[in-house]
């Protein structure tokens, strides 16, 4: 133990030698050095693995005003990493605001959403058979991503707000680090995501309101190269032996993320600047489909042996290779992303049960060979234990911290869909 913590030690002050911008606060650190069973291997070369962990205490006063004290694990906002599909959430947020800023009569989160093409690369979604009318709608949309993660999903709600006015109302709100140039899982020439589809939204057959397609008139390519690996598959399945360039993604720095769910969850606690324009309604939706699991969703209706409770609850559970429920006095209100070796997981726990809450948020790289958009990445192996037994860690510590006031958490408490039988 005292080899693993001097050389633990010796291995940060290399990385923040590196990383000047890089912050660690020291009990966190001593709690991860608690446990060198689990964070050894991954702890004694957090360069590598490009760890950054944010964890959050939440203290009631004898009102249940919560105040936060946060701590920090390598958070280093220039120390890339693919956020996946962790920026959906900030699309979600944003269109549903752009719903309530138009305030056209009847036009809802609900309101039947159609996406026509007018551009190369462009597609139409003209129905949904997964919604219960057969039509998507944001609303739908943003289920579908919450619940289990859809890429399609995303791109419709990037085709309605536009890529301009998403970035910049974004950057306005202060989250400095988001820049978001792609649809996901598309693979277009990066000219074609400044373009936009139109849209359609109809109430009883007549449009309530429409747009053309929108071509953004900036670009939100990283000013400079974001070079890592040593190899890379392009999309015609050739291997080019250089770094991949990840200038052309997306980009959502790790305390951009904490702060946006802290914001969804508890508005008052952060700046007015950091704020989304959001109904009580729009809360109370985001919180239920934010902690929702699969097998407790009607529509769309999952298979729970295709999508266990874990599948998008790395934290705590450890991802979709873990089977087992998550037992019913606990819930994670969260994003994850898995994308290129990274997986990150933006996340807040309840235990109603034991009257436990605190926000967790971590992003770690395995990527052995080296070699992007290959599919060999250690998710199963290192990578989701390692989340997983973060997230243990840090709850157990909760379990056994001492507050002055127990929480009131039934804001959290929700009633949630009643899945629809299995056809016979």
């Amino acid at each position: 133990m005292k080899y693993f913590l001097s050389f633990l030690l010796c291995s940060l002050m290399l990385s923040t030698a590196a990383s000047a911008q890089a912050k660690t606060d020291k009990f966190l650190a001593q709690l991860l050095q608690k446990h060198p069973a689990k964070f050894k291997t991954l702890l004694a070369n957090p360069g590598k693995f490009k760890i950054q962990i944010l964890y959050t205490q939440i203290d009631r006063d004898r009102n249940n005003t919560p105040s936060f004290k946060t701590y920090r694990y390598q958070v280093d906002p220039n120390n890339y990493f693919n956020p996946a599909s962790t920026v959906k959430f900030p699309a979600a947020l944003m269109a549903l605001e752009k719903i309530n800023t138009l305030k056209i009569d009847g036009l809802t989160k609900e309101t039947v959403m159609l996406t026509d093409s007018a551009y190369q690369g462009q597609t139409k979604v003209l129905q949904d058979k997964t919604s219960a009318n057969g039509f998507p709608s944001i609303a739908h949309y943003i289920k579908k991503i919450l619940v289990t993660s859809d890429n399609d999903a995303y791109n419709r709600l990037y085709e309605f707000m536009g890529q301009e006015p998403l970035n910049e109302g974004l950057k306005a709100k202060g989250y400095a680090s988001v820049r978001l140039p792609i649809r996901l899982s598309r693979f277009l020439p990066i000219e074609l995501d400044q373009y936009t589809n139109p849209v359609r939204f109809l109430k009883d057959g007549q449009v309530l309101y429409q747009q053309g397609l929108i071509k953004s008139g900036k670009d939100y390519k990283n000013p400079t190269p974001i070079l890592m690996g040593k190899g890379n598959v392009t999309n015609e399945d050739k291997l080019v032996m250089e770094p991949r360039d990840f200038a052309y993604s997306n980009t959502f720095a790790l305390e951009d993320q904490h702060q946006m769910l802290r914001a969804v969850l508890f508005p008052a606690s952060v700046p007015v600047q950091n704020r989304f324009n959001l109904t009580p309604e729009d809360y109370r939706f985001l919180y239920q489909y934010l902690s929702q699991l699969p097998r407790e969703t009607a529509y769309p209706a999952y298979a729970e042996k295709q999508y266990p409770d874990a599948f998008v609850k790395y934290l705590l559970f450890g991802g979709p290779t873990r089977t087992e429920r998550i037992p019913e006095h606990i819930r994670i209100f969260n994003k994850i992303g898995q994308s290129f070796g990274f997986l990150t997981d933006n996340a807040y726990v309840v235990d109603f049960e034991n009257k436990v809450e605190f926000l967790l948020t971590a992003t770690v790289h395995v990527n052995e060979d080296e070699i992007y958009n290959d599919g060999k990445y250690e998710y199963d192996t290192i990578g989701f234990p390692f989340l997983r037994d973060l997230g243990q860690v840090v709850y157990e510590h909760e379990l056994h911290r001492k507050r002055k006031h127990q929480p009131d958490l039934s804001q959290f408490k929700l009633t949630y869909d009643k899945p629809r039988p299995p056809k016979s």
